[in-house]
């Protein structure tokens, strides 16, 4: 049974979100604040957090910006009012997920929650991969492209392994400085892009650059090979 935080001031929502997903036999906890939704999250680590982003106090994008830096890597699911542009952007670059506007159907909701918790679990971790004229094999650190040899140095190897492992996912250059470097240098978003343009230089061959990686421009960056 997968959990869920549902986050959210409203009651009738809160009561409606809670009732529907429990009703989709998930594991169920409420917050009505950024406060209490901090604490539980800190004692049950949910599968999956509903956020809104208008909470009394702290809010939405705070509370997901606390829980990335505490090391919570589970999918989070913006729920809110707003419908700009640049709220959208605002939720990705502190570690959201997916963005959803009210009034929403709880039938899209329900399958936007699947595909996150799909993408979030894929299962046992893959050292070997093969598309479209790249083997890339994590195990020996090999990598060949239409059958010639591509080397890599130890961070690119790192930075394309997790690209692939989060396939079809945005992630920010926040979020690869913190999964691939680890924070662990004084390194800058301009590390995350020289990286980027040194890996599409070397997996391109004869093809496009931007075959493999897509630029989600404000945003970052989501393999699509």
């Amino acid at each position: 049974m997968k959990s869920i935080l549902i986050v959210e001031d409203e009651p009738r929502i809160l009561s409606s979100l809670a009732d529907f997903f429990r009703l989709q036999e998930y594991d169920v906890r409420t917050a009505p604040r950024g406060e209490d939704a901090l604490r539980l999250a800190r004692e049950h680590p949910p599968d999956l957090v509903l956020l809104d982003i208008m909470l009394p106090g702290m809010h939405g994008y705070e509370v997901c910006r606390r829980l990335r830096q505490e090391g919570f890597h589970r999918p989070v699911l913006f729920l809110t009012a707003k419908g700009e542009e640049v709220d959208k952007l605002t939720g990705f670059d502190v570690g959201g997920d997916d963005y959803v506007t009210k009034p929403f159907s709880l039938l899209e909701l329900h399958a936007r929650v699947k595909a996150l918790l799909r993408r979030a679990d894929p299962g046992p971790e893959e050292d070997t991969y093969a598309f479209d004229g790249i083997t890339a094999n994590f195990t020996t650190y090999e990598i060949s492209v239409q059958g010639n040899p591509v080397k890599l140095s130890a961070k690119e190897m790192d930075l394309l392994k997790f690209l692939i492992r989060h396939r079809n996912q945005v992630l920010t250059r926040d979020v690869l400085l913190e999964q691939v470097w680890n924070y662990d240098t004084d390194v800058s978003t301009r590390t995350v892009d020289t990286h980027i343009l040194n890996l599409r230089r070397k997996l391109a061959a004869d093809g496009p650059r931007d075959r493999y990686i897509e630029t989600i421009h404000g945003v970052g960056y989501k393999w699509v090979g």
